[in-house]
């Protein structure tokens, strides 16, 4: 399908870019924040050091995710009134305040208890070190529900009523606004997707360094065997779950936007008499309206979606073309967010099944697809995304303001130009961060990992007097930049 790069286009490219490279740490860190808190308090319970140590080891890792998490996003909301200020000006009595209450309650709940928990163990007791890692692990989930709530009610909005003279949205029921329709099964199935995401990393580091101490001859210690246990756990248990909440999404989605089902499952036609068939594989034609090459089981996605057989199924037959998202993207994102949920629950089950069999350290083949399925939350999070943004084209607000009618006056150059310099910065900046967060892991947790303020003895400052060296500090003189 042509693509028109004009100055929507570009905003839109650019958009989704700078939040896909985005959310790729905020899906690792709302699980990381929560798996730290768990081991801090198993270290607190049992006082076994293997809890501790992978307490020192990811807590590292956590930071800089952290820290590019809150980078990568700031410009997000600069993008609203540069490129969206259409946008920005009709929905902002609506969303800018749960947007605001984001800001108030979870970053100031993450950001005034990060320091404890990176570097308070030893200064405040471990009463209120336990306490700051729980506020953390709570505001990153806090962040969720607020940032949700506003993208849902994009998709499903409520509460409101719009101004004759302004066209605004105005807000009359707040509940309804923050509690929109689509909300709970998207908090739920987001959430669940970043628990998920956090317990592929971690399982996949694990089975990277299984399959090394192996292959060295070396016995793997007891805190990489229990980081790989747990992320295990993780995924025979969670993944199942994610099914059923991803079910029910599509049900809500199915009764709130027919539109985007219907592009995610490849029907250009109707099924009146029910029985619609799920298509497995095909490639959408949306200007001839068909699937081609279409494989499918016969009823199956009327049983998904309907729960039984029998029932009407309609198509973008009954949807306007103008109305219609793009279908192929939608189509074949869907497919690779399902496909890699499969896998998860797949290897979740061959975890039980080998460690029922008592093989769960010493199974190469189970470590080897740990390691292969350990970005596999990151991509289907990704996919999951595209397929609900670009499904609910062509609204930014569904069904009642167009994504063409939203964006800014701008010309399409320098859209164009503000596009390249994200992508080059972007790159450059986080992918150095990414780099060294791979480094970090590249090495296996130890019983001697060393704490945050080991690494760092203290800040860095561009003037004045700095740290003494540990001689000049005995003789108490004060060392100065240069001398």
């Amino acid at each position: 399908m042509p693509i028109d790069l004009d100055a929507v286009m570009l905003a839109r490219i650019q958009f989704a870019f700078t939040v896909s490279f985005h959310f790729l740490f905020p899906a690792f860190t709302i699980g990381l924040a929560s798996y730290l808190a768990v081991l801090n308090g198993l270290w607190l319970w049992t006082r076994e050091h293997r809890y501790l140590e992978l307490f020192r080891y990811w807590v590292k890792v956590f930071a800089l995710a952290f820290a590019m998490g809150v980078v990568s996003g700031l410009v997000m909301s600069y993008q609203f009134g540069t490129n969206w200020s259409v946008f920005a000006d009709r929905a902002g009595p609506v969303i800018g305040a749960p947007m605001a209450y984001e800001v108030l309650s979870a970053f100031f709940l993450e950001a005034g208890f990060l320091g404890i928990m990176l570097f308070g163990r030893d200064r405040v007791g471990e009463g209120l070190h336990m306490a700051a890692c729980v506020a953390v692990a709570l505001g990153t989930i806090f962040s969720a529900f607020w940032i949700l709530s506003v993208n849902s009610w994009m998709h499903t909005p409520a509460g409101y009523r719009i101004d004759e003279a302004t066209g605004q949205f105005l807000p009359e029921d707040w509940w309804a606004i923050i509690f929109n329709p689509s909300f709970p099964y998207r908090l739920a199935h987001t959430v669940t997707a970043a628990y998920l995401t956090t317990a592929f990393i971690v399982g996949g580091v694990g089975g990277w360094h299984l399959l090394r101490a192996r292959r060295r001859g070396e016995i793997p210690s007891q805190a990489t065997r229990t980081m790989f246990s747990m992320a295990m756990w993780m995924a025979a248990l969670v993944a199942p779950v994610q099914l059923v909440l991803g079910d029910l999404h599509g049900i809500n989605t199915l009764h709130h936007q027919p539109a985007k089902v219907m592009a995610m499952e490849g029907h250009f036609e109707s099924h009146p008499e029910g029985c619609a068939p799920l298509y497995l594989f095909g490639l959408p034609d949306q200007e001839a309206q068909r699937l081609d090459y279409a494989l499918g089981i016969p009823c199956l996605s009327n049983l998904i979606l309907k729960h039984d057989l029998t029932s009407p199924l309609p198509g973008l037959d009954t949807v306007p073309r103008d109305e219609q998202p793009p279908v192929a993207i939608v189509f074949w994102s869907f497919r690779v967010m399902v496909g890699l949920g499969l896998l998860m629950v797949g290897l979740g089950v061959w975890s039980l099944w080998a460690r029922w069999r008592g093989r769960l350290f010493d199974s190469p083949a189970l470590h080897r697809a740990a390691v292969a399925m350990g970005p596999s939350g990151l991509v289907a999070v990704l996919a999951g995304w595209i397929t609900t943004e670009v499904g609910r084209q062509p609204y930014t607000v569904y069904g009642l303001l167009r994504t063409a009618d939203s964006a800014s006056p701008l010309a399409a150059p320098a859209v164009a130009w503000s596009l390249v310099a994200f992508v080059v910065i972007y790159f450059a900046v986080f992918g150095a961060g990414t780099w060294y967060i791979l480094r970090l892991l590249s090495r296996p947790p130890r019983a001697d990992e060393p704490r945050l303020h080991d690494v760092v003895e203290g800040p860095i400052r561009s003037a004045g007097i700095t740290p003494a060296p540990a001689e000049a500090a005995r003789q108490g003189r004060p060392q100065t930049i240069g001398g």
